[in-house]
């Protein structure tokens, strides 16, 4: 019996080697497969500081009726262009609805009269630009501090900054604008305000941005959310590398991989002085040449395979394992016997 069982040790031990063996090779050569090589190539490249803001006028004023009264008229609507004073709408006052609705029970002569006698009033646009807001309709009771209309002057995109990056932005600094509602259709703008206040939110302080689009496209709305990316440092002709071809070496040193001629010897470790980086891609300033190769890992997910069964599970007594023939041990049931 001794014997037998020594010799099911040594096989499985045996067999326990050669599975350790087997996973690290396919370990090894799975590490091997997911680099990649890649040639150095010239190119544009430039590094931003992305933040987060909203469509918004620049100017924004209110038009609210100068009496009290009922809407008789609206001369604009939303999307329409207006000048300094221009007339909007006109209103009849409280005083002029209660005569003219006396007159008409006389008859229409009578109403003719108190309408040429007793005028509505106009309702003015105090700023040039173009009505974003109608807020009422004709025949409409209003008071004094109902909001009549809304007209901005031109749309601008106001952007939160991070206090760690306001520091990098300044005046007439050019920045990409993207909305989320048009993605695909980039507008360039550029910095025209920093806000000196901030704001904490979260325990996090940000600074108010204004940009001024180069020119508003026709489909800016009021309020749309908007993605800005502020240009820090620009290169139109730069040596570039994807950014996981660049490690950190020993000292703080950057350094690629390059593939060895022979097959069979090690990637040689070259250092390279590197400038602008992004998530993406890496300038190499010294160390490297165009059209030179470098091997880049691949970063692809490999899905877990469950663990292969082990041979030490096939020892009588461990877990995970029964002898062949043996009889399963009774498993225990409540009752405290």
């Amino acid at each position: 019996m001794k014997r037998v069982i020594i010799a099911v040790v040594v096989a499985a031990a045996v067999g326990g080697a050669v599975w350790i063996y087997k996973r690290g090779a396919a370990s090894k050569g799975s590490s091997e497969g997911r680099s990649k090589i890649v040639q150095a190539a010239a190119g544009a490249i430039e590094q931003s500081i992305d933040a987060t803001g909203s469509v918004a006028p620049e100017n924004r004023v209110e038009i609210k009726p100068p009496v009290a009264g009922r809407i008789e008229k609206i001369l604009v609507d939303e999307g329409d262009k207006v000048r300094m004073a221009q007339i909007v709408a006109w209103i009849s006052s409280t005083d002029r609805n209660a005569i003219l609705d006396a007159a008409r029970a006389q008859g229409p002569e009578q109403v003719k009269k108190w309408e040429d006698a007793y005028k509505p009033t106009a309702v003015f646009a105090s700023l040039p630009g173009e009505v974003i807001l109608r807020n009422v309709v004709v025949g409409q009771a209003v008071d004094a501090g109902t909001v009549l209309f809304a007209v901005a002057d031109t749309l601008i995109v106001n952007a939160q900054v991070d206090e760690s990056d306001i520091g990098k932005i300044r005046r007439g600094q050019k920045a990409r604008i993207r909305l989320d509602s048009y993605p695909d259709q980039p507008v360039d703008g550029k910095v025209f305000d920093i806000l000196y206040e901030g704001k904490n939110v979260s325990n996090v302080i940000t600074y108010g941005v204004k940009i001024r689009p180069e020119k508003v496209p026709p489909f800016f709305r009021s309020q749309m959310t908007a993605n800005v990316s502020f240009l820090i440092k620009r290169k139109d002709d730069a040596l570039l590398v994807p950014a996981a071809a660049v490690k950190d070496g020993p000292g703080g040193k950057r350094v690629v991989s390059i593939p060895a001629d022979v097959k069979g010897e090690r990637p040689e470790q070259r250092e390279v002085k590197t400038g602008i980086e992004t998530d993406d891609q890496i300038e190499i300033l010294s160390g490297l040449s165009e059209g030179e190769s470098v091997l880049v890992a691949a970063g692809r997910y490999v899905a877990q395979k469950a663990p292969e069964a082990s041979p030490l599970s096939a020892i009588p007594g461990r877990r995970g394992g029964q002898q062949s023939g043996a009889a399963p041990r009774p498993r225990r049931t409540g009752g405290g016997q």
